[in-house]
């Protein structure tokens, strides 16, 4: 079998898709699993990721009236989200076809370049929204002049830079030939577990760990400086099911998407570096990890699905042009149709009142509500 050069940098998928060799038999290929699970997940992923994150792209760009801080980086996670799942189909034709590449060698490095792109620049993404937040609320007066939609531009322009120059070395992952098949995302030598092990806890570190920590402060204290401050009767609720909608959002894309994928990573290629060769059971607890760590890939990619409910829930200005560009379509829709449902559309709107106002810096005269001004503005910055 001749095989095309190949470095073992990409971490997931080499640990996945690589069989082990014990003895006379072959560990942890079990590639009748991972196709099945891999194929109804992008399935479900892209169709529901493009579209949504396309439609919210397509908000902030087009119909969203100002540019705001909150916006920029909202932006720029969906735009992750969008280039990530433009590489999915070309996923599904190869597990489709029972692991034979189709395309050209570059597009199978670029794919798991995009899958390492994407899984961290959301990551940080998501971080820095949550220290945007953070700043927001507890220092309004002085996060007005210290965060500005320029410094905003920068910090994400910095962060695409740095997750795409660390995920460089997956690029240098292609396509090998075997069994008559041309395969990617399978590397061809084992020769570096330790390195790689090194590397995974670089990145566990670095991408996981310290953004996760960063984000449970931020929202530890946002919720308890929202418990104890005691602004307004009627209006602290609301504002608190907000923050606290915000934060589960947050929070759960983390603990389903990314947490499990890393803890599963890490024990996957702590096993095969620590455990002996002549192991009795090792054959057994590398393929056992492998399928745990395939479905936790799975996770992981499906992080595109939950982001869309983030840009809805954190930003009025947001929510505002998705209600009223859904009630013009509505009656479009309905007048177009039958002018006694245009008539009936009439009579709901003057039922229902008029329509919310998209700017974001309309906010409330009433001094009983002029507190709730520093949660709205931390949206819609």
């Amino acid at each position: 079998m001749t095989h095309q050069p190949s470095y073992p940098a990409n971490v997931s998928d080499f640990s996945v898709n690589t069989a082990l060799q014990y003895g006379n038999r072959t560990c942890g290929n079990n590639e009748s699993f991972k196709f099945l699970a891999y194929t109804i997940t992008y399935c479900i992923v892209f169709p529901v990721g493009l579209l949504c994150n396309s439609l919210a792209l397509y908000v902030f760009l087009c119909l969203t009236p100002k540019t705001s801080v909150n916006r920029v980086f909202n932006m720029n996670l969906a735009l992750s989200d969008v280039g990530f799942s433009l590489t999915l189909p070309f996923r599904l034709i190869y597990y489709l076809r029972g692991g034979h590449w189709d395309f050209p060698d570059w597009l199978c490095r670029w794919c798991v370049f995009s899958f390492y792109l994407n899984l961290y620049t959301s990551v940080l993404f998501l971080t820095s929204l949550s220290i945007l937040r953070y700043l927001a609320v507890l220092y309004p007066i002085r996060n007005r002049s210290l965060v500005t939609v320029r410094r905003a531009q920068c910090v994400c322009l910095a962060i695409w830079l740095f997750v795409a120059l660390s995920s460089t070395p997956f690029l240098l992952s292609g396509t090998l030939q075997g069994h008559g098949r041309v395969h990617c995302f399978e590397p061809s030598s084992l020769v570096s577990w330790r390195r790689i092990f090194a590397l995974n806890y670089v990145a566990v570190t670095l991408g996981f760990l310290l953004p996760f920590l960063t984000i449970l402060a931020c929202y530890t204290c946002i919720i308890h400086r929202l418990m104890v401050r005691r602004m307004n009767a009627k209006q602290q609720p609301l504002n608190r099911r907000r923050a606290v909608h915000v934060t589960a959002v947050i929070l759960l894309t983390f603990l389903l998407c990314f947490l499990p994928y890393h803890v599963a990573r890490s024990i996957h290629l702590h096993a095969v570096v620590a455990l002996p060769t002549g192991h009795p059971r090792r054959c057994e607890i590398i393929e056992l990890l492998q399928k745990i760590l395939v479905v936790t890939l799975c996770l992981a990619a499906s992080n595109s699905c939950f982001n869309p409910l983030l840009y809805y829930f954190s930003g009025q200005t947001f929510r505002n042009t998705v209600r009223n560009s859904s009630r013009r379509w509505s009656r479009g829709s309905l007048s177009s149709f039958k002018q006694s449902s245009l008539l009936q559309g009439r009579a709901k709107s003057r039922e229902h009142g008029p329509m919310l106002p998209v700017n974001s810096d309309s906010y409330p005269c009433d001094p009983a509500q002029e507190n709730n001004v520093i949660l709205d503005r931390a949206e819609d910055l």
